[in-house]
């Protein structure tokens, strides 16, 4: 594994960073788990101080931040401003209800006594970072594992290295103690040394399908409690719209927001066949109006991929699609010149029995697909390995509800794209992984819920 940084829009080769020594990786080991000894002692309010002064660093620091998250994996400038303000106020969120969120709970009881449950903290926690939202990812896991008093071993992409040591600087510079918040930089071989030091507690992944399956395994092999939030194919289901160019502007924003690098965007198109032309001439439409480019220019409709081993693998699949007899409307392949672009791309007559079609396509590209009924539509969204999130289109929201408790997903939407904030919790089914991250939820995922029981007085 290589640490470095490589400009997606120029192919260039902008720095690279050592992979830690096993003697560095025993250091930082050691580091964090005897922090998590005693952090879990120190005083809730001093710990969420902390997160208080993170929450401003990050807002005081996002454009510096956001230049380096740019070059390291090409998304729009503004975007990535974007990206970090959010990731700031995911931290103030949990600096200011960690209180609430962490307050014992009273449990009613037969016996002769009374109960209640204790959230604490469990020991070292070890996440594994992606790519495509650098910051927002991170802090997600990290805060509230810092507000229960949990401590947090981080490895990140190797493609975002110097992003990595920024957040643990910004971290320290919060006022976070020595070992409460450590970055490392391992090898592929030295992750499972990791998860089985007896210090660290558990692991969050964020990641592809395939990494989850790894860490998952090696997570069950040592005992180690796991939050895996892996890949997605989501479906947006088009039933009923009286505002069709309302409909394809979130469809648009949905499928090539990040340049279409998100997990739970909408990747599969169903519609209802008396929606289904309009829909998409104009989504057709919509995208050919896209333009892909320099992700420092605010023109730029998305930047690149992030690299070109990750357009060239979309491209294939796009090919594959096409090779089972799928019509790309608009694009169909990677943008001619230098970097990692890649056309704005819809694919139409794509056969639902192809392979293509239950895969997650990483990228700008929306595949879209013909239902006769509400029952169809239903059963193409749940013909899907995964189960992330989804959205559901109709005028009537009372029936739109009722579609959405019949989707296998960890979210739905209805008559909007995917979104939230902090306080909503994030995460899927199936093969989207399992667990939940943000609200009350993802704070209690890395907890001993320890009861303690008092009898009565004699």
């Amino acid at each position: 594994m290589t640490y470095q940084i490589v400009n997606p829009a120029t192919g260039e080769t902008e720095g690279t960073f050592s992979t830690a020594t096993d003697d560095q990786i025993r250091a930082a080991l050691n580091i964090g788990t005897t922090a998590a000894n005693w952090w879990r002692t120190v005083a809730l309010a001093d710990r969420v101080t902390v997160l208080h002064r993170a929450a401003e660093l990050l807002a005081e620091r996002k454009d510096k931040l956001a230049e380096t998250v740019t070059r390291e994996m090409g998304k729009r400038l503004v975007d990535a401003v974007g990206e970090i303000e959010l990731a700031s106020r995911i931290v103030a969120y949990y600096a200011d209800n960690a209180e609430a969120l962490l307050a014992d709970i009273p449990r009613d009881t037969t016996a002769n006594g009374r109960a209640f449950v204790r959230k604490t903290a469990i020991g070292t926690i070890l996440g594994i970072m992606p790519w495509n939202y650098p910051y927002y990812q991170v802090v997600r896991f990290a805060a509230p594992n810092i507000a229960v008093g949990n401590t947090v071993l981080v490895k990140h992409s190797a493609q975002c290295p110097q992003t990595a040591l920024d957040i643990e600087e910004l971290f320290r510079d919060a006022g976070a103690p020595e070992g409460v918040y450590v970055n490392v930089f391992p090898s592929h071989d030295q992750i499972e040394g990791i998860i089985a030091h007896p210090g660290v507690a558990g692991v969050s992944l964020t990641g592809s399908e395939a990494a989850g399956s790894k860490i998952g395994a090696l997570s069950g092999k040592h005992l180690k409690k796991v939050v895996l939030e892996l890949g997605g194919s989501d479906p947006y289901l088009i039933l009923d719209t009286g505002d069709m160019d309302t409909t394809v502007f979130h469809a648009t924003k949905a499928r090539l927001s990040n340049g279409g690098q998100s997990c739970n965007a909408g990747k599969r198109f169903i519609v209802l066949e008396d929606l289904y032309d309009e829909f998409v001439q104009k989504l057709t439409a919509s995208f050919a109006g896209m333009t892909p480019g320099d992700p420092r220019d605010p023109g730029s409709s998305y930047g690149p991929m992030s690299s070109m081993a990750a357009r060239d693998e979309l491209a294939e699949q796009v090919r594959g699609l096409i090779g089972d007899g799928a019509v790309a409307t608009t694009g169909g392949g990677p943008k001619d010149g230098q970097g990692a672009y890649f056309e704005p791309t819809v694919l139409i007559d794509v056969d639902p029995a192809s392979r293509g079609f239950h895969e997650e396509l990483f990228g700008p590209v929306a595949v879209v697909v013909k239902a006769t009924d509400i029952d169809h539509a239903v059963a193409l969204a749940n013909d899907s390995p995964f189960g992330l999130g989804a959205a559901v289109f109709h005028r009537d929201t009372d029936v739109a509800e009722a579609v959405a408790h019949r989707i296998d997903a960890g979210m739905v939407w209805i008559n909007e794209r995917e979104g939230g904030g902090p306080e909503l919790p994030f995460g899927g089914t199936k093969r989207s992984g399992f667990g939940r991250e943000l609200g009350p939820e993802g704070i209690d995922e890395f907890v001993n819920r320890k009861l303690i029981f008092i009898p009565n007085p004699a």
